[in-house]
């Protein structure tokens, strides 16, 4: 049972990273929603601050407070962004904050499952 929960976890995460930024975008920006996807899956390339641990890869291991692009202060200066009135940088923000709450649903599952 727990193999099937890691693997369930494994591929939930990653669809929800590459997914529901396509979900938001077709939702709330239904005229640029393909840029708006573009846009947000870009944030993807906050996972490069993983580069800098050791291990790189760490199923185990909780991003969020870990890694400096992942770090409580950069997820407040996401935060605040996404109040910036530039429809792009808004966008982003948003990207970026879905990100986070993916990455968080993967640490619950860290806590409470394994």
């Amino acid at each position: 049972m727990l193999e099937f929960l890691q693997i369930f976890r494994f591929l939930l995460h990653y669809n929800l990273h590459l997914f529901l930024p396509g979900l938001i975008a077709l939702i709330f920006f239904r005229k640029k929603w393909k840029l708006a996807w573009a846009i947000m899956l870009t944030t993807l390339l906050i996972d490069l601050d993983h580069l800098f641990a050791n291990p790189i890869f760490d199923p185990n291991r909780c991003s969020i407070g870990f890694h400096p692009l992942h770090s409580y202060y950069a997820i407040g200066f996401y935060f605040l962004i996404f109040f910036i009135k530039n429809i792009y940088i808004k966008i982003f923000a948003i990207g970026l904050l879905l990100h986070i709450f993916t990455d968080l649903q993967d640490c619950l599952w860290i806590i409470f499952i394994t």
